[in-house]
């Protein structure tokens, strides 16, 4: 509590310093609804440099408009999703968009795990401290445009090394009492999914309500999906500078899961299963409040409090591909699937404050604020399920192999400064400290009962600095310079199955992010072009090895240091024909070389170098372009995407072990999607989309750990028909 009186203290100094420095009148302000333009040339490249109570001057940020994409939402495919982010690596681990599994610069696409995800500026990582992934997966027909900011502007928001990603909610309509949209999408492999939502304004009160229904048999033998998701949001004017918001939301989904193959499997049919009695659900809850407070038209307020409750639920036969899960001789059944639950209680409450202050003949700026974490993360495992094949998290015995908490506490506070030298130059300054505590404690089966319980406690200051200089309107360079900080995880010191396990000395990974970039509107183009570094120190790792028993294992440690660095490049051009017609043609391209640096590991009995061993899951040439064309209602897009081959494992194993699949080169893969989408009238919109449409057979990453070590295919050729109504 002393700590969290001593933060508010902090900021407190900070906006009674600079209400000394400007004393100039202050004018009402009041909060006015946007109003959506649509033209035929999108000019704006990234984020405002003030937006919210966020500074982004000086910052790699984007933003994707989804009313302005034709990329196909149901399935949330990625690469068509994020195809003008340079850099962005998609690991496609089903078709049916259960999950966006994405990373920038060499780091870990496992559910967005290396960012501080957000929907709506709440966070929705599960336990950023046990388990970071993102299991929260709204529909993205929900969603009016995704935000992105990389890793230099970590200080306001978390310390990520990825940024932060930031899903902006469609809003209430504010026109009227009643609105009702509907989007309606059937396609290959019997998808279909509905979106029915409903909102409106009455007096000072506006309400958005959605429910929302997916059920997709796979590209693969009985892979399916079936998920749900709903959300009632209420938001009340209180006067012309306070607003509340209160919002629940949830999302769950049941996945069948089709197993990993080994390269033969592979090679052979990829449309094989080699499991067809695992199932996957995750469940979570999103409850949060926002209070919005303008206190003059310098200074903005913001509260929220939020929670992320759930569960994550599996029921496996978990082994490697060749094991073939069949009847056991001696009892004509199937054997005992594994079953785990994780059960989230995750809390955060922040708050923060933009101030706007003179000094000298400059206006300045201040972001600051506080976070407040507390989350207990309760996991149990290697339960002993049924020998059935349904979906049945039931116990034939009822304790748990693994039965543990992992409670943390962490307190953060931040501080970011925009310094506005003069018309043209600006600078920013930042400071993150954070100080928290992680206990875990339980019960193991067959685990040494002296490591129970495990107690982890960390204090660390994080400094960021940039620039932004403007070259007339329309032009500006930028820059800048970030530390990160990834503290271990529940996964990285207790190992999830029987075949993984984690090296007793791992430990806190840390580092940065340096970037230079130009970007601007000239004419009829507009580009970004980023150079970057990413410097990851004790980066995590999981090697495939054999144990004393010539057994398959996966081992967690600390690979070694690894330094990312590369150009990000996004170029388009937009040529307006006459006055309904425009034809646009981009790139977004990135050139990366992504290494580790003084690293050594031990495979099997011996230490192995790995220094100058490329980083896994990191292409060097990522390179997606597309062309398009408008005329009146109608559009057509085509999108070619493009991945060098990549390798799986920090050992850069070439040659697969003989039935593994878990590690070998991940070869290189172009895919061809068509879209098309025809507004028919104000209130009726048409949407088609055509995916590899050159039916290619590839698979873009060899995890080593869920959904089971090998190679997973993404789709071949499939098509979806999306009838939209607003009414």
């Amino acid at each position: 509590m002393q700590k969290v009186l001593l933060i508010a203290l902090l900021i407190y100094a900070d906006f009674s310093f600079a209400n000394q420095i400007d004393r100039i009148d202050t004018i009402p302000t009041r909060t006015l609804d946007s109003v959506l333009v649509n033209s035929l040339i999108y000019k704006q490249i990234g984020l405002q440099d003030i937006q919210d109570t966020y500074i982004h001057s000086g910052k790699k940020s984007i933003t994707i408009s989804l009313k302005q994409s034709n990329s196909d939402l149901s399935s949330k495919i990625g690469r068509q999703v994020f195809s003008k982010v340079p850099g962005v690596f998609v690991y496609d681990m089903d078709g049916a968009g259960n999950q966006i599994n994405i990373a920038t610069r060499g780091l870990d696409p496992h559910r967005g795990w290396e960012f501080n995800n957000r929907k709506d500026g709440i966070i929705t990582n599960s336990d950023l401290y046990g388990y970071p992934a993102s299991h929260y997966s709204m529909p993205l027909e929900s969603i009016e445009q995704i935000e992105l900011v990389k890793g230099t502007g970590a200080i306001q928001y978390g310390a990520q090394f990825g940024g932060m990603l930031n899903y902006v909610s469609k809003k209430a309509d504010s026109t009227k009492p009643f609105a009702f949209e509907s989007i309606q999408t059937i396609g290959s492999y019997d998808l279909l999914s509905t979106y029915q939502a409903i909102s409106g304004t009455i007096k000072k009160l506006k309400y958005y309500a959605y429910a929302y229904f997916k059920s997709r048999n796979g590209y693969r033998d009985i892979e399916q999906t079936k998920a749900n998701s709903q959300k009632i949001a209420l938001s009340y004017q209180i006067n012309s500078k306070m607003s509340l918001d209160i919002e629940w939301s949830r999302t769950t989904y049941t996945y069948r899961i089709p197993g990993p193959l080994n390269d033969e499997m592979f090679r052979l049919q990829p449309q094989q299963s080699s499991r067809n009695r695992n199932f996957y659900r995750p469940d979570i809850h999103l409850p949060f409040v926002k209070f919005q407070w303008a206190l003059n038209s310098n200074t903005q307020l913001q509260f929220t409090s939020s929670a992320i409750l759930g569960t994550r639920s599996s029921v496996l036969f978990d082994r490697p591909a060749q094991i073939k899960d069949s009847i056991n001789a001696l009892t004509g059944l199937y054997n005992h699937r594994q079953v785990d639950i994780d059960r989230f209680n995750s809390y955060t409450n922040e708050l923060r404050l933009l101030h706007h202050f003179r000094l000298g003949k400059q206006m300045h700026s201040i972001a600051s604020g506080i976070q407040y974490i507390n989350n207990d993360l309760h996991r149990t495992q290697l339960g002993k399920g049924t020998n059935g094949a349904d979906f049945n998290l039931s116990l034939v015995d009822p304790i748990w192999g693994r039965d543990l908490h992992f409670k943390t506490i962490n307190h953060a506070f931040f501080s970011e400064q925009k310094w506005q030298l003069n018309q043209q130059l600006m600078v920013t300054s930042g400071i993150r400290i954070e100080s928290g505590e992680s206990n875990m404690f339980g019960t193991i089966q067959n685990y040494p009962s002296n490591q129970i319980p495990v107690r982890l406690q960390r204090q660390f200051a994080l400094l960021a600095s940039g620039f932004q200089y403007k070259i007339g309107k329309q032009i500006t360079a930028y820059g800048g310079i970030a530390q990160s900080y990834r503290p271990m995880i529940f996964k990285d010191l207790i190992p999830g199955s029987i075949y993984e396990s984690v090296d007793p000395n791992i430990k806190d990974a840390n580092g940065y992010n340096a970037e230079i970039g130009f970007k601007g509107n000239w004419k009829t183009l507009k580009w970004d072009i980023t150079a970057f570094m990413l410097k990851m120190n004790n980066r995590f790792g999981t090697l495939a090895i054999t144990d004393a028993m010539n057994q398959f294992i996966t081992y967690r440690t600390n690979i070694g240091h690894s330094v990312s660095k590369g150009l990000e490049l996004f170029i388009q051009a937009d040529w307006p024909i006459n006055t309904s017609t425009i034809v646009s043609l981009f790139t977004s391209t990135t050139f990366m070389d992504a290494r580790y640096q003084n690293a050594i590991v031990k495979v099997g009995n011996i230490n192995q170098s790995i220094h100058n061993n490329k980083v896994e899951s990191a292409p060097e040439l990522t390179s997606r372009n597309g062309v398009s064309l408008k005329r009146g209602k109608l559009s057509l897009s085509v999108l070619y995407s493009y991945v060098s081959e990549t390798y799986a494992d920090a050992l850069n194993t070439v040659v697969p072990p003989l039935n593994s699949g878990a590690v070998g080169i991940v070869p290189s893969y172009g895919i061809l999607d068509i879209s098309a989408n025809l507004q028919i009238s104000r209130a009726i919109s048409l949407r088609m989309n055509g995916n590899n449409m050159t039916n290619h057979s590839y698979f873009t990453k060899r995890p080593l750990f869920y959904p089971g070590p090998g190679i997973w295919p993404s789709d071949g050729r499939n098509y979806s028909l999306t009838v939209g109504f607003n009414l």
